[in-house]
């Protein structure tokens, strides 16, 4: 079994008077990449959450979104007093300067100087707090999107096998084709011999006839290559069926392109305009596997 490398997962949660929320959203990449975006607070956290993900994904580019919002009940700030009082006694050094300047002084205001406000406990424990709710969320997470991968994965594995077969139908054609193309090779070879001979009145043995075709069948023979396109399909098989969804991307791209090996090889060597045409079948069906492997996980 596959999967794909595109996909999603959230999950949320409310815990001491935080809620928290986590989105995973995964697209393909050749290797594993890993976006984290964290509230400031939990910054500190990204090292974690990425080893967390490595341990869950080998392959695509994954970007995370963590999230939290303090409850308005416990999200009160303290002020600190001796701050406060100590930018009041500065601004009371100040009052001769400023009298008859209009100038006025809104206590309110001085909340939002350095120092006056000082976190909840809430706040000050958060990172300690958030870290065990953050790492179930984004398992709960993962598990979410792993089993859109999955779903994903069956899909394109479906495809991969409609590929498959249609590469397997051109390629009979081409093995029951190869050996006439030996056969009328021989014949029209005669026949221009004869012809030859007529007008010159000459003759010719007919081993040297004989020799001249071998040499032109070992030079278009496709056998061998007929014969490794069908154990590469044949372990392609094996890996869209595995068990355990272990990551098959790079194995079934790898193969892939030996696949197109061995057709180049193929359109090279037979003269034969029918095994052409099969053989840009099967190229274009080996580029549609190409395409499709490129979001394999």
């Amino acid at each position: 079994m596959i999967r794909s490398m595109t996909g999603f997962g959230g999950a949320s949660r409310e815990a001491d008077g935080v809620h928290y929320a986590v989105e995973i959203r995964s697209v393909n990449n050749r290797y594993f990449k890993a976006v984290i975006r964290l509230p400031e607070e939990l910054a500190s956290l990204e090292a974690e959450v990425e080893t967390l993900l490595r341990k869950r994904f080998s392959r695509g580019s994954l970007t995370v979104s963590i999230q939290h919002r303090i409850s308005e009940g416990r999200a009160t700030s303290r002020i600190n007093d001796e701050a406060l009082l100590e930018y009041i006694r500065h601004l009371e050094t100040l009052r001769g300067k400023v009298e008859g300047l209009g100038v006025q002084v809104d206590l309110t205001q001085l909340l939002s100087l350095p120092g006056v406000l000082r976190p909840s406990e809430i706040e000050e424990q958060l990172v300690e707090r958030s870290r065990p709710v953050i790492a179930e969320l984004l398992a709960e997470s993962s598990e979410n999107l792993e089993q859109m991968r999955t779903t994903e994965g069956q899909a394109l594995a479906r495809e991969l096998r409609e590929l498959r077969a249609q590469i397997l139908e051109q390629l009979t054609v081409i093995r029951e084709r190869a050996p006439l193309v030996v056969n009328e090779y021989h014949e029209r070879l005669k026949s221009r011999v004869a012809q030859l001979l007529a007008r010159a009145e000459l003759d010719i043995a007919q081993v040297d006839l004989l020799r001249e075709v071998a040499v032109y069948a070992d030079r278009i023979d496709i056998t061998e290559e007929i014969a490794r396109i069908l154990g590469h399909m044949d372990q392609f098989e094996r890996i869209l069926d595995q068990p355990g969804g272990e990551p098959a991307g790079r194995r079934l791209d790898f193969l892939a392109q030996e696949l197109l090996r061995e057709a180049n090889t193929i359109g090279s060597k037979a003269n034969d305009t029918d095994i052409s045409r099969a053989v840009v079948e099967i190229k274009s069906g080996i580029d549609r596997i190409k395409e499709q492997v490129q979001n394999v996980e």
